[in-house]
């Protein structure tokens, strides 16, 4: 389910749940809306909204934290995926072949995380042959035969990148789609949201201006939750990491 549609359904609930509650005020009995329910009710609600807004800060802390540590790997794999390049042309021509895969890994990245910004993209690319490829940049700079000291120290600091850059790699195809909220978690924050408006309903008068506030709030907090969930997947939705890093890296690789 995409993020947009689980914050139309949180607003679906939420506000449908002010209206709800502006229904049982009109057919409640009188004794249950007297002032001692009221104090009860608010302070009830009070608790609620207080626990919700706690999670709701911690979760857009979390979630904001997770994108800009994500956001960081890319930025320091793009680094060393250009240091390598370097190295690797410093080495000699032999590793030409090597760099051109390398070119090639990272464009089949792209055009697998990015898709909407590809003209097309290739029939063949998916995400079960694009860390084989990543691994075996690696196993090629393994399988160079060094001719000096100069040389077997470039490979040396071409393998040590190139093992660094691997779990940041490997990181970012683990986290790739997945989400860290569970749907049970998100579930009883939506349910939480929905009693504190009922509560609002119950206590609001029922008019224009009213009804607009509780739709201005209902929409404030399902925006909060599309903003959370968008986060919380970086590389994918409305909200994902640039892939400006790795275009920068494939145009200046093999200069």
């Amino acid at each position: 389910m995409s993020t947009l549609t689980i914050a139309w359904i949180t607003f679906a609930c939420v506000f449908g749940g002010a209206l709800l509650g502006m229904f049982l005020r009109n057919v409640l009995p009188e004794h249950h809306l007297n002032q001692d329910s009221k104090d009860a009710l608010k302070l009830g609600a009070g608790l609620i909204a207080t626990m919700a807004a706690l999670v709701i800060s911690l979760l857009i802390s979390s979630a904001k934290g997770s994108f800009d540590r994500q956001n960081d790997e890319l930025k320091q794999a793009a680094a060393n995926l250009i240091l390598t390049d370097r190295i690797l042309a410093q080495y000699g021509p032999d590793t030409k072949a090597i760099r051109d895969l390398m070119r090639q890994s990272i464009t089949n990245i792209i055009d697998l995380v990015w898709p909407e910004e590809q003209p097309r993209v290739a029939p063949s690319a998916n995400l079960a042959t694009v860390p084989v490829r990543v691994e075996s940049v690696e196993n090629e700079i393994r399988a160079l035969t060094p001719r000096d000291d100069v040389q077997r120290s470039l490979q040396s600091r071409a393998l040590q990148i190139t093992a660094d850059e691997a779990k940041i790699r490997w990181l970012l195809f683990g986290q790739m789609g997945q989400g860290s909220i569970p749907l049970p978690f998100l579930v009883m924050l939506v349910a939480w949201l929905v009693v504190i408006f009922v509560t609002f309903g119950l206590l609001a008068p029922r008019n224009t201006t009213v009804i607009f506030v509780l739709f201005l709030c209902a929409v404030s907090v399902s925006g909060a939750i599309f903003l959370i969930l968008e986060m919380d997947q970086p590389f994918r939705g409305w909200l994902k990491i640039s892939s400006a890093p790795l275009r920068y890296t494939v145009a200046h690789l093999g200069q």
